[in-house]
């Protein structure tokens, strides 16, 4: 007979060991070659250093002449917080008791549940890593009484939402019940007269993100500081970006020149694009009007991709249209307390009852940030339209 006793094991011996591997290897494919470590990890902090530069004790010199004197490597510290990522399944009383006797009926229970966990934690994982770290998911547009937004690329039907206005929340907790992804029109659970301008941000996550791709390449005079450190003093903190005002045809030359560019920089080879669905289209189309054949190779966690000099070249969905990323995967850490756990009671309990309704919660955490410790080993390139 299947008891609470025994179902928090099955969710702490069996299924925490599946969930991990699914959500570090198998929710995205950059996500996949990042390293994950504990290093650094001061309390709730990440304090680390990032080398940069050359030692400058190196020298040629006469056979007899002075020996060259000793400089020591240089680093930059960065310092910052560690985001709190949850994820959380809920259990009925009824279902629970249903399927006591029944342990297969049980099984297909948490199983259902760890597979729409997995599917929700893949989703915002894989935002979260393209994100800017503030948590804004759409942005209104609203043309007299048509209210559209400006990209409904970060939206699922299902997902809770909040709504700022003038950087006030005035909404919270919307559920989005359709998104109508050719018209950018999305249908909510409540009413709200949108006003043009109005933000709509991951509900509860409004700059609490892990700071994602998008914030490296913000180069804005208000975020210039990242990971504690000015941009300002340090120049090798700014990324590659080409975001040519007319447009940028997609082609070898347009790709290997951003590549010339961020080697000769850093000495450091990108081995990992990212690119939005139109410019992997695009992509493709330049490579068929020139009947070259498409390179294709597979990934950890299964991902297949096409390549560029060798370079798998892989479609996100949460890159901007007409966006190439260009990434160096060793660049990257996510520094991380623990890997994800099940919040527990101070008894060990994982299945906590509610106190308002007849149901049991689960929730998985991680606190984790990601950091670039190159940001000049980067690139990105906007505007990119069909040849």
């Amino acid at each position: 007979m299947v008891t609470l006793t025994s179902a928090q094991n099955a969710l702490k011996s069996v299924y925490l060991g599946v969930l991990s591997e699914q959500l570090n290897v198998k929710s995205n494919a950059f996500l996949s070659m990042i390293k994950q470590s504990s290093k650094d990890v001061y309390g709730k902090e990440i304090i680390k250093l990032a080398p940069y530069g050359l030692n400058g004790g190196i020298s040629a010199s006469t056979e007899t002449g002075d020996l060259p004197k000793a400089s020591s490597h240089k680093f930059l510290q960065f310092k910052t917080s560690l985001k709190n990522l949850y994820g959380t399944i809920a259990l009925s009383d009824k279902a629970i008791r249903a399927s006591m006797s029944d342990t297969g009926a049980f099984v297909n229970l948490l199983n259902d549940e760890m597979d729409s966990l997995i599917k929700s934690s893949a989703f915002n994982l894989g935002r979260m890593l393209y994100g800017d770290g503030t948590g804004l998911v759409a942005t209104a547009v609203v043309d007299e009484s048509d209210v559209t937004f400006d990209s409904v690329k970060n939206l699922v039907e299902g997902m809770k939402v909040d709504i700022y206005s003038s950087n006030s929340p005035v909404k919270t907790e919307f559920t989005i019940t359709y998104v109508d992804r050719k018209a950018k029109k999305v249908t909510f659970d409540q009413t709200y007269d949108f006003i043009n301008g109005d933000k709509v941000y991951a509900c509860a996550s409004k700059d609490n993100e892990i700071t994602g791709i998008k914030r490296i390449f913000d180069t804005s005079a208000e975020n210039s500081v990242i990971y504690g450190v000015d941009r300002a003093n340090y120049k090798w903190l700014y990324p590659y970006i080409n975001d040519s005002s007319t447009s940028n045809q997609v082609s070898d030359a347009l790709i290997q020149n951003a590549l010339n560019s961020i080697e000769e920089e850093t000495g450091e080879q990108v081995d990992f694009i990212a690119v939005s669905g139109d410019v992997r289209t695009a992509y493709q189309t330049y490579l068929s009007n020139f009947r070259r054949n498409i390179d294709t190779t597979v990934l950890e966690g299964g991902y297949k991709a096409m390549t560029y000099a060798g370079i798998p070249v892989i479609y996100e969905r949460f890159v901007e249209d007409g966006t190439m990323y260009l990434l160096n995967s060793k660049d990257f850490v996510l520094h991380q307390l623990c890997d994800w756990e099940w919040l527990e009671t101070e008894n060990g309990s994982i299945l906590i009852p509610s106190s308002t309704t007849p149901t049991y919660s689960a929730t998985l955490v991680k606190y984790a940030e990601l950091i670039c410790d190159r940001p000049a080993g980067q690139g990105k390139i906007s505007n990119i339209v069909k040849s």
